[in-house]
């Protein structure tokens, strides 16, 4: 692969980013991130990223007693999800972690020059560089960015790697604190780490790795999968409420259900209701929850909707991950973070003691003190289609099929965003044709599944799998089918692909498809700023990748017509 020159040349300005899709100007954003994150908090998360790198050279080639190999992965995890798009914009909480990596890498180290009797020379920077004030934090934060990789296509098969990560990073902590772990994966995410440091690597070598990403991303999907299901149970179709009671509430956001679970118990009994936002509405569908009374339903929309929609909840409102967007004043004294979410000035509810329940006692008075939500729609929408219940009504959809009554699925899976030409997916959704059928997973869901679409011999025309987290039950879904219809190819199937894209979850994903073999994934509404051009021909040559035009033109490519 030849490289192309860079579109945003190669010198470190305040900052630079472009993981998400909203990058600005569609290259990368250059002074704050469009996403409301400052220059320093951007440049801070790429030096705690480098020195991950540090940490995984050295811990491939050192003897480390379990404890220590556990505190790695956990470590490496858990720093690369506060890394994602909306997560955290604390500047203090990264110069806390880049201290904590910069004396867990010191462990590490101990450990390698047992073997390697301390010999410098034969480490990457990452490994050895060393800062205890945040002034020196900030010096090199702006040496060792995204541009520090001068060549475009290598530097986009590097980016493309580690938001891989990232997103591979946000299913295996959800898994952890469910009890669930898979040291492969986590000896992959070090392998891949490191590799970034090899300049010696060629596109071609990248190419690989991003591949094998894929592969373990679908591992980290599955050990996801088994730990929501083995502690909360299998999906269920379920009628969702969409309206509000007469009683306090609280708002819960993000895609952590161990925290909803632990809101839920303390939140027993006080007369205080919950309700999901966003990505947490997939929670109703599990059958732990659907015994608390007080779980009322979901309120409002996607993620970028919430600085409206949490005003007028009136109550207070707990962020458990990333989607976070910077709070209004309206109701800024009322929303509260935990886990890797955080915000300036935003109180953060931390873990519990030595394994304990985080403590939701303050979320809970203030609570009680507040209106009841400002109700904004009512009804129920329908949801709960993961694999267990989509193969259970395999031979019914196999049917439909079969004789016609279902022509093709369209996975519709992915994130919702601002951008007006997000627009487009809910026109896509409603100029299909009555004998298709929307397979779903994530906030993407929010431009259509409020329309009424219909169903096809009683299978509704939107299948909702639940979180950008569930998108593995999409994958298991083609994956029967193709079994029952005895099909060699999964790209036989009358499965078309036309993902919305955001972070670096939607990364993850993409990369497990491609890793699974399946070809011509539309992405949209704009393709990934971190694509070089000769990175974008490769996955259009190999895999058929291509974006999204209007819907008329659209609609006849998919269709044929």
């Amino acid at each position: 692969m030849t490289s192309s020159v860079s579109p945003v040349g190669t010198q470190q300005s305040s900052m630079f980013c472009f993981q998400c899709q909203e990058s600005a100007g569609g290259t990368g954003c250059t002074i704050k991130g469009v996403c409301g994150k400052p220059h320093d908090v951007a440049n801070l998360q790429d030096l705690l990223i480098y020195v991950l790198k540090g940490i995984s050279f050295l811990s491939i080639d050192a003897r480390l007693p379990e404890v220590l190999e556990k505190r790695i992965s956990v470590f490496i995890m858990d720093s690369l999800f506060a890394t994602i798009t909306n997560a955290n914009f604390d500047r203090d909480v990264f110069i806390a972690k880049i201290r904590e990596a910069l004396a867990l890498r010191a462990d590490v180290r101990s450990h390698w020059d047992e073997r390697h009797s301390g010999d410098d020379a034969a480490l990457p920077d990452a490994a050895v560089w060393l800062a205890d004030n945040e002034a020196s934090f900030d010096a090199k934060a702006k040496q060792v960015g995204v541009l520090a990789t001068t060549d475009p296509d290598i530097r986009s098969l590097r980016e493309l790697l580690i938001y891989g990560l990232k997103g591979m990073a946000a299913y295996t902590y959800h898994a952890f604190h469910l009890n669930h772990s898979d040291a492969a994966i986590d000896l992959f995410m070090r392998r891949a780490l490191a590799s970034t440091l090899d300049d010696a690597l060629t596109a071609d070598d990248l190419v690989a790795l991003v591949m094998e990403t894929g592969k373990f991303g679908v591992e980290a999907m599955s050990l996801l999968d088994r730990a929501n299901t083995g502690t909360y149970g299998h999906p269920e179709v379920t009628r969702v409420n969409i309206g509000v009671r007469d009683r306090p509430g609280i708002l819960i956001s993000g895609h952590d259900l161990k925290d909803l679970e632990e809101l839920l118990r303390q939140t027993e009994g006080t007369g205080v209701d919950v309700y999901t936002h966003s990505e947490m509405l997939p929670a109703h569908y599990y059958p732990a929850f659907k015994k608390y009374e007080h779980f009322v339903g979901n309120y409002g929309n996607a993620w970028w909707q919430q600085t409206t929609e949490f005003a007028a909840f009136n109550g207070p409102v707990l962020m458990t991950t990333n989607c976070i967007v910077p709070p209004k004043s309206s109701y800024m004294d009322r929303i509260y973070t935990t886990g890797n979410t955080g915000y300036p000035g935003v109180r953060h509810i931390p873990e519990g003691p030595e394994g304990q329940p985080k403590d939701f006692s303050e979320i809970i008075a203030r609570a009680k003190r507040c209106s009841p939500p400002t109700e904004l729609e009512n009804g129920e929408i329908v949801g709960g289609f993961a694999h267990h219940t989509v193969t259970g009504i395999a031979d019914q959809v196999v049917d439909a099929v079969k004789t016609g009554a279902i022509k093709r699925f369209f996975v519709m899976a992915g994130c919702d965003g601002r951008m007006k030409s997000r627009n487009y997916y809910t026109e896509f959704a409603q100029e299909l044709p009555g004998d298709t059928v929307i397979l779903t997973a994530g906030c993407a869901k929010y431009k259509y599944n409020k329309l009424e679409l219909g169903e096809i011999g009683g299978i509704p025309r939107v299948l909702d799998a639940g979180q950008c987290n569930d998108s593995y039950s999409l994958a298991v879904i083609a994956l029967k089918l193709k079994e029952i219809l005895g099909l060699e190819d999964i790209n036989e199937l009358p499965i078309s692909y036309n993902i919305a894209w955001y972070e670096q979850k939607a990364v993850i994903v993409l990369l497990a498809l491609l890793y699974l073999g399946v070809r011509n994934i539309h992405l949209g509404p704009t393709l990934p700023a971190f694509l070089s051009p000769n990175v974008a021909n490769i996955l259009v040559e190999k895999f058929g990748i291509g974006g999204i035009t209007n819907v008329e033109d659209d609609m006849k490519m998919f269709l044929g017509a």
